[in-house]
């Protein structure tokens, strides 16, 4: 099976299975498992993939994901005669069944079995006894704060954290100063999709702890929730509220 994955952290989770040699190209931003990948071909970004060059590639299965690829580029590929498999998990539960899913798709069961174990099993473990209020942006101008019905929403939550957004769904715009009357413990700066540097760190402070995290923590779904959880968890526990 030859596979196009226009999503980076599926594309890191096909490798995770053991199908590299089956993955026929990826995005400009799928860059994961660094040292390993880049004789990949790649068709474009997330939001630009080259459609007519996927589709003359003539793939067995493209991968695609609701929020991070643009509907237009996936009924194109459909109407080229591609097999698009669209995943929009947005709870950690979502995504040990999208994983789950996928693995049984590609023939990787065992596989994807050994990875949603780990999972339940971070999952299962205590999570901080003082719950930290966290604000997480994700864009700088206008500012975009993670709010609920999204998988970095629910991620947070499974490790211990209140989101302070999380009467708000998805992304809303919010100001500083809403941010400030939310009173959050702590301000977690993503680097991606915006790449917040402690720069803005240091301005956010200003109103409460803040830090730098690296941003496929909170975003990637795949091999790395069970560390993902496990990091927050212990950020999370370093140091109590207030």
């Amino acid at each position: 099976m030859r596979i196009v994955s226009l999503v980076p952290s599926l594309t890191e989770l096909v490798w995770w299975f053991g199908l590299g040699e089956q993955l026929a190209g990826r995005t400009t931003f799928c860059e994961e498992p660094a040292g390993q990948i880049e004789h990949v071909p790649r068709f474009g970004g997330t939001k630009n993939p080259k459609v007519e060059r996927i589709a003359a590639l003539a793939p067995d299965l493209v991968l695609a994901n609701k929020e991070e690829n643009r509907r237009e580029d996936v009924e194109a590929l459909r109407a080229a005669g591609l097999e698009v498999l669209v995943t929009d998990p947005n709870t950690v539960p979502e995504a040990v069944q999208m994983i789950r899913e996928l693995g049984e798709l590609l023939g990787c069961r065992m596989r994807a079995q050994v990875l949603t174990s780990a999972i339940e099993a971070e999952l299962a473990l205590p999570a901080p006894v003082a719950q930290r209020r966290v604000f997480v942006p994700i864009w700088k101008e206008p500012l975009l704060g993670l709010g609920s019905a999204t998988y970095g929403h629910d991620l947070l939550e499974r490790a211990g954290a209140v989101n302070v957004l999380g009467r708000l769904e998805r992304y809303p715009e919010v100001t500083r100063e809403t941010v400030r009357a939310l009173e959050p413990d702590l301000v977690l700066l993503p680097d991606e999709p915006y790449p917040f540097t402690d720069a803005d760190a240091a301005e956010w402070r200003e109103i409460t702890p803040a830090q730098v995290i690296d941003g496929k923590l909170p975003w990637w779904y795949g091999p790395r929730i069970p560390q993902a959880i496990a990091a927050l968890r212990a950020m999370f526990a370093a140091t109590g509220p207030g």
